[in-house]
């Protein structure tokens, strides 16, 4: 049995939790989003929070309860989303290296013979403080997660002297050099 999935998920103030047949969605300053919910969990609200349950009428099949605290994660981290939102910091270091938004792309020179422009997706927003720092924002974690994964993708750090596109606080473990 799932321990994460006893605990009940509170809505703070402004976040509205509607759920349907299969379905969860949360609303709140930021937007709202929408969760589908696996087969055998289901989710009941009770005045300011959000149960979820396992199996049908006490009946628990192997793997549900998994679900059901994965299910209760999800709820917690769009609750966070739709009220404050998520956030991801990239930090470019290396001669040259830059970051410049362009329209709905960034544009990235990380030391190869072409610039690698990046579209920007839908419900992501990216900014660029300094040429050498990238902010990903979002409502949706899993998201938010992913974008700043694929542009840290394109040149990530290399071990003997650390340049790349890293995460800000990231530390890169460096080798030492080759000796003759």
């Amino acid at each position: 049995m799932s321990r994460v999935a006893k605990k009940p998920v509170p809505l703070p103030q402004g976040v509205t939790a509607t759920v349907g047949a299969g379905s969860v969605t949360m609303q709140g300053t930021k937007g709202s989003l929408t969760l589908l919910l696996a087969a055998g969990v289901s989710v009941a609200q009770d005045k300011q929070a959000l149960t979820v349950h396992a199996g049908e009428a006490g009946e628990a099949v192997e793997g549900v309860w998994a679900l059901a605290g994965s299910t209760r994660a999800h709820l917690a981290n769009m609750v966070v989303g739709v009220s404050k939102g998520y956030e991801r910091k990239l930090e470019l270091v290396g001669v040259g290296y830059r970051a410049a938004l362009q329209g709905k792309a960034l544009n990235l020179t990380l030391g190869f013979s072409h610039p690698v422009v990046y579209p920007v997706p839908e419900g992501i927003t990216i900014e660029t403080p300094s040429q050498t720092e990238i902010v990903v924002k979002g409502m949706d974690r899993q998201k938010v997660g992913q974008v700043a994964a694929d542009i840290r993708g394109f040149r990530p750090p290399e071990p003997y002297k650390g340049k790349g596109v890293r995460y800000a606080g990231e530390k890169i473990e460096l080798k030492e050099a080759k000796k003759k």
